[in-house]
């Protein structure tokens, strides 16, 4: 592509941090999956769901996801096709390898809020990761009436294979091993979200990375970040960004490129396609 001068020498100033830099803090958001071409709309909904927008109106699995079923046998059909193709379908585009190809051989950390698992399946090391809003591949209990998660691929794919005329078998209902009641997703959309101890022992390691590397050289690598939940990472980010004058900001996000004036100057801001610029700093 083109590069104007500006973007040309933001690209350059990212690739001389990474290749200083003692450390690399990913924090990827939903712009990192979109990049990625996990859209929620348009033709991959059609391609899914376009029986459901026929009889229940909504045109996007978002709005799919909290639609109020009548049955949970509907609720599932929906949630498991859901599931499959955002969780266990193969990533549409190279953006989540390309980026571990940047940063496989440096030490680094990924705080997330998606529940995609690309980052996993795109060769990030597991001990390295910190999803912090759950995983589509997670059941809990509903209620909950205990804290553990329960991995789902095998139920999800035997709703998805067996439904029909948009319903599951009763018999695939997925029911708490403990108390018997009806299952969720392991999603944070309220206050009955488990925190396993998988997430607490991944909580741990991110706060250990944060302290390691509190006052080294680390890059703060932002990525698809925007205003919905940015107590998670963005804020977290600007405020070591703003105690460690070693540290490099670098944010990439389409339509939403901002950081504050007190670490403007040790700051990349880049207002452009995620998968793209990621490219462009590998020389791709």
């Amino acid at each position: 592509m083109n590069y104007t001068d500006s973007y040309s020498k933001k690209i350059d100033r990212i690739r001389r941090a990474l290749a200083d830099a003692d450390a690399v803090l990913i924090g990827g958001g939903a712009g990192l999956s979109a990049s990625a071409g996990y859209t929620y709309s348009g033709e991959r909904f059609e391609n899914t769901f376009s029986d459901f927008r026929a009889k229940y109106g909504f045109t996007d699995m978002y709005s799919g996801g909290f639609y109020p079923y009548k049955t949970e046998e509907e609720k599932w059909a929906f949630w498991s096709r859901n599931i499959l193709l955002n969780r266990y379908s193969e990533i549409p585009k190279p953006v989540y390898s390309d980026l571990f190809e940047l940063v496989k051989n440096k030490e680094y950390f990924v705080l997330t809020t998606n529940v995609d698992h690309c980052f996993q399946k795109s060769g990030f090391d597991k001990k390295r990761l910190f999803y912090t809003q759950g995983d589509y591949g997670l059941f809990q209990c509903k209620k909950p009436c205990h804290k553990r998660t329960y991995d789902n691929e095998e139920i999800v794919k035997k709703m998805c294979a067996e439904q029909k005329d948009m319903r599951v078998p009763k018999s695939l209902l997925p029911r708490c091993p403990v108390c018997g009641g009806p299952m969720e997703t392991n999603l944070r959309c309220d206050d009955t979200f488990v925190e396993d101890a998988g997430w607490h022992a991944a909580a741990k390691r991110y706060s250990d990375f944060v302290d390691r590397f509190a006052d080294k050289k680390i890059v703060l690598l932002e990525l698809g970040v925007g205003g919905n939940t940015p107590v998670i990472i963005k804020y977290p980010f600007w405020r070591m960004a703003a105690a460690n004058t070693q540290a490099t900001y670098v944010c990439i996000n389409l339509g939403e490129a901002v950081c504050p004036d007190r670490i403007a100057d040790r700051s990349v801001l880049i207002d452009a396609d995620i998968g793209r610029t990621i490219k462009d700093v590998l020389g791709k």
